[in-house]
């Protein structure tokens, strides 16, 4: 047995760290069965480093597709290519705003103990903009998670690599080829930039990046693909028309799915978790598609309180009533720390 996982299974018993232990099996369980797994990033996720071990997680198969925030894209690469440029402020919640404003002026942004260079940035921004510009010309418009794929591809970027290429999450993502989703990317570094570029006539128009709602169509066709729907709903129509030359009428009952359905593991609250998991309900509600899949798995970590309201603390069975889980869904609600508690549970994966 791994250090790791004997660790949580002797100590991790009762309330969240048995909810830790407990959502780690299920999701391995899940991928040994043939499962699929959405993980979606909330929060500077990027920032604290978690492409160290979700890259790792990534290449091991164990992760077929992210839906993340607009900063966890690009924090990743900027990351990858000024790791060492940043400063950490250890004693953070002591700042003044003096003490701020000297950070500003020094070309620092802050994400509670971490300053990120404005250098990198910019940096990042010719890059992009050189891909955004060569797009119009062509006529070409991309998710935004493609044109950093891009950027990532130009060998001429590995000599500014700061932190091994193992360690980025995006690299890892690229290699393997699954989709990354950001919705909400106008709320972003490289949002911004973009729109300054479009102001600025360096990119002739915003359609040169894929909308949200494009985003959610890709989404909802990747699902049923990775669900195994659309292989289940082509043989029973090879089934029916077979049944038809036989002179029967009936097309059968519900699709045989050979497959669990794709998980849903995800990292904080917000958009990138909503935007995601309402691609099942809006296959089944707004498309009347008939025998979609629910989601296969369910895990959250999030430090959000349900008596708050919000929807980050919302508990998982809300969510059947909208649609998205079934009632025997495998449910997981983890009140913590996401920079503690991801890296435990992806490392319980490992086999760390």
């Amino acid at each position: 047995m791994t250090t790791v996982r004997k660790f949580m299974e002797r100590h991790y018993l009762h309330f969240n760290s048995r909810e830790v232990v407990a959502a780690a099996k299920a999701y391995e369980k899940h991928i040994e069965s043939g499962g699929k797994m959405m993980v979606t990033l909330a929060g500077a996720m990027s920032t604290a480093r978690i492409g160290r071990i979700l890259g790792r997680l990534i290449r091991k198969g164990y992760v077929h597709a992210i839906t993340c925030t607009g900063a966890n894209l690009e924090e990743d690469v900027f990351n990858l290519l000024a790791a060492n440029d940043y400063r950490i402020i250890e004693d953070y919640r002591g700042l003044r705003a003096e003490d701020e404003k000297k950070l500003y002026d020094q070309g620092f942004n802050r994400v509670t103990d971490t300053c990120i260079p404005e250098t990198i940035m910019r940096h990042l921004e010719k890059r992009l903009i050189g891909a955004w510009s060569k797009a119009a010309k062509k006529g070409e418009r991309k998710f935004e998670s493609e044109f950093l794929f891009e950027v990532l591809s130009d060998k001429t970027l590995e000599k500014h690599y700061q932190i091994p290429k193992e360690d980025s999450w995006m690299l890892a993502a690229k290699e393997m080829g699954i989709p990354v989703y950001s919705p909400g990317w106008e709320d972003s570094t490289t949002g911004n930039m973009f729109a300054g570029a479009v102001w600025r006539g360096e990119v002739p128009h915003h359609q040169v990046v894929k909308s949200g709602t494009e985003q959610m169509d890709h989404l909802m066709r990747w699902y049923l693909d990775a669900s195994g729907y659309n292989a289940a709903k082509e043989k029973a129509e090879k089934k029916g028309k077979k049944a038809d030359k036989k002179g029967k009428k009936e097309r059968g009952g519900n699709l045989e799915l050979s497959a669990p359905s794709v998980g849903f593991f995800q990292i904080g609250g917000g958009i990138a978790g909503d935007f995601a998991i309402c691609a099942v309900p809006t296959m089944i509600q707004d498309l009347q598609m008939e025998d979609v899949p629910f989601w296969g798995y369910f895990a959250q970590i999030s430090d959000a309180v349900t008596s708050y309201g919000g929807y980050s603390g919302a508990v998982p069975n809300e969510k059947i009533t909208w649609g998205k889980l079934d009632v025997h869904t495998p449910k997981f609600m983890i009140q913590s720390d996401a920079t503690i508690v991801a890296p435990l549970i992806f490392a319980y994966l490992l086999g760390d």
